[in-house]
C-alpha cells in the first residue's frame, strides 16, 4: 500500500484553491430536475413486511447538492436507488427531466459512487477511470470527458504519478478518489452518492469532502448524497433532507445558509455551528 492516506505533504486541502469571494450558495433552478411524488416502498423479510418508505415527496433542482440525512433504517439508500432506477417504488412516481427514470438510465444521466470504490483489480487507476468513459462513448454518449480532462481531475485529487498503479497498491482514501474521478468523468448530470466516505478514517474523510466539492464546482452536476454525518451534510449541501424511520419519510428540509465556495475554515465559524445545531435539533425531534 502506498502511504496511509495518499495525501500530498501538505494534504489535499493544500492542493486546492478556493476563491475568496462570498458567493451565494448555488441552489438549483426553479424547474426541478428530479421530482418525487408519493413514493412508498415495502420489503418482505422472513414473513414480515417492512415499510421502508411512505409517501415521500421531494424535488431536486438542476445543479443542486442535496443530502439525505438520517439514522440507519430510515430509507435513505432505498430512496437513492429508486431515484436512480435501481429499485422500483410500490407506489408513487419519480421523474427525471420530465421523463421516467428508466429513460434517464438509458440516456446515461446517472453517475454512481457507492460506499466501496468497486475498482477493477486488474486495471490501473487510469484504466479504471477510462473503462466507464469508453463504454459510455461507444454507446453514443457525448458528455464523457476526454483523456486530457480526466488527467486534470486525477491531478486535482492528488493522484498524479499514480495513473499506472493498481488498486491493491493504493490506500482506501486513494481508491475512493479514483471512484470520484470515475463518476465525474462520465459527465452524467446526476450523481448518486451512497455514503461514499463511510469506511474512511475521520481525517481522510474530512479531506475527501473538500476534494468532492472541488470536483463538483467544475461541473455543478446535481448531487444526491446519502450520509449519517450531520457535519458532512452541513458543509457539503445546498439543502439537507432529514429523514425519519419506521416508516421512512421526509421529516424536515433545511436550506444550508453558508456561502460558496465552502472552506475548511468555515467549520470553525459560528454560522456553521448554527447550521449543525439546527440539523441536530431536527434529528432529535423526529427520532426521540
Amino acid at each position: 500500500m502506498i502511504g496511509n492516506t495518499g495525501v500530498s505533504p501538505n494534504g489535499p486541502r493544500a492542493m486546492m484553491t478556493h476563491p475568496t469571494t462570498d458567493a451565494p450558495s448555488p441552489v438549483g433552478t426553479n424547474e426541478p430536475l428530479v421530482s418525487i411524488s408519493g413514493v412508498s416502498k415495502l420489503f418482505s423479510r422472513r414473513g414480515r413486511t417492512v415499510e421502508a418508505l411512505r409517501d415521500v415527496d421531494l424535488t431536486i433542482g438542476d445543479g443542486e447538492f442535496v443530502s439525505l440525512l438520517g439514522p440507519s433504517g430510515c430509507g435513505k439508500s432505498t430512496l437513492l436507488r429508486i431515484i436512480g432506477g435501481l429499485q422500483t417504488a410500490d407506489r408513487g412516481t419519480v421523474s427525471v427531466g420530465g421523463g421516467d427514470v428508466q429513460h434517464a438510465r438509458a440516456a446515461k444521466q446517472y453517475g454512481l459512487v457507492p460506499q466501496a470504490p468497486a475498482l477493477l483489480p486488474w486495471k490501473t487507476v487510469a484504466d479504471n477511470v477510462r473503462f466507464l468513459t469508453s463504454l459510455h462513448r461507444r454507446r453514443g454518449s457525448e458528455q464523457v470527458m476526454n483523456d486530457a480532462e480526466i488527467q486534470e481531475l486525477l491531478v486535482t485529487v492528488g493522484l498524479a504519478g499514480f495513473e499506472r498503479s493498481y488498486p491493491h497498491e493504493l490506500s482506501g482514501g486513494m481508491q475512493q478518489r479514483v471512484s470520484l474521478v470515475r463518476a465525474f468523468a462520465v459527465g452524467a448530470p446526476i450523481l448518486l452518492m451512497d455514503e461514499p466516505f463511510a469506511a474512511l478514517d475521520e481525517i481522510t474523510r474530512a479531506d475527501m469532502r473538500y476534494l468532492l466539492l472541488d470536483l463538483w464546482s467544475r461541473t455543478h452536476a446535481t448531487v444526491v448524497f446519502v450520509t449519517h454525518s450531520v457535519t458532512e451534510a452541513a458543509i457539503l449541501s445546498d439543502r439537507v433532507v432529514v429523514m425519519a424511520a419506521r416508516p421512512g419519510r421526509v421529516a424536515a428540509e433545511r436550506t444550508i445558509e453558508l456561502p460558496r465556495p465552502r472552506t475548511p475554515e468555515m467549520e470553525d465559524e459560528p454560522n456553521f455551528h448554527e447550521q449543525v445545531r439546527r440539523l441536530r435539533a431536527d434529528l432529535r425531534e423526529h427520532h426521540a
